[in-house]
């Protein structure tokens, strides 16, 4: 069980939630609040102190996906957010309704895709968003590159793989040193506190995500700047964020995303027409 914050700072026990793409509907009650007493040292609060932190996320959508109730806990309470994306999610599957206006043709969809984020990151508070490969995110004496969505595919029913085909200019393509050197960049312009991505899986083990988790690490160590990985609420040693109080905040800002999902109640439906609930409680753990 995690250590968790409420909307009013209370702490309270947190719900159980899948992997990312096919959370489990097991645990998703409410939390039982606990004394806060009892829960002292289950988990560390990496963010206190912090003044500004940079998330670093593969596609538009996972930053409200993975981590958008984080994003507005943070905002309310006064800390600057900035956000990096590596890729622009040039192979993401459209929602069926839209596959007309844009599943057919990909610089359209990149560009939808482009405008998606804008209005997400509006919506969610976010400071400053940059894509990976343009300055300032990008290694100094090198021309500006655009890294390329790599794909994925099912190998269980809630774990992702590599694809065949990643293009010649995918993410996980690139050399893992220039990737690195990118996200330093960006880090030095940004001195944040922290830098927060996702765990070594790359929470359902999406090819882009685990390469970018991987070079977010290295760039932090370099910089000297802690990082913090998002898991599971009831991962070993988690500090969690629950938002069920921002759960309006958090639809507004996946609505942005309308190619890639729907908002059905207190739900998100997926392009390929999987399900899950909204994700509003976040769990951080800060990497040794």
């Amino acid at each position: 069980m995690g250590v968790a914050l409420d909307g009013r700072g209370a702490l309270r026990a947190s719900a159980h939630l899948g992997p990312h793409g096919a959370r489990d509907r097991a645990g998703l009650s409410a939390a039982h609040r606990l004394d806060e007493r009892a829960l002292a040292g289950l988990g560390v609060n990496p963010f206190a102190g912090a003044h500004t932190v940079l998330f670093v996320h593969a596609h538009p959508d996972d930053e409200t996906l993975s981590s958008g109730g984080l994003i507005l806990w943070l905002v309310e309470r006064g800390v600057r957010v900035h956000l990096l994306t590596a890729t622009r999610g040039e192979r993401g599957e459209v929602v069926p309704a839209l596959r007309d206006r844009a599943g057919g043709d990909r610089a359209a969809l990149t560009g939808i895709r482009i405008d998606e984020l804008a209005r997400a990151a509006r919506a969610l508070g976010i400071t400053d968003a940059r894509y990976l490969g343009e300055p300032p995110a990008r290694a100094e004496d090198l021309p500006p590159r655009r890294y390329l969505d790599s794909g994925m595919r099912w190998i269980t029913p809630t774990v992702a793989g590599p694809v065949d085909d990643a293009p010649v200019d995918a993410l996980t393509r690139a050399p893992e040193a220039e990737v690195a050197a990118d996200v330093l960049a960006y880090v030095q312009h940004v001195a944040p506190d922290l830098v927060i991505s996702y765990d070594d899986q790359g929470g359902y083990g999406h090819p882009d995500h685990r390469f970018i988790r991987a070079a977010a690490l290295a760039a932090s160590r370099t910089a000297g700047v802690p990082f913090v990985e998002l898991v599971e609420p009831d991962a070993a040693g988690a500090f969690v964020v629950d938002s069920s109080d921002r759960l309006g905040a958090v639809k507004d800002a996946l609505r942005a995303h309308a190619t890639q999902l729907t908002v059905d109640g207190g739900d998100v439906v997926h392009s390929g027409g999987q399900r899950e609930p909204i994700r509003t409680a976040v769990g951080v753990r800060l990497v040794p």
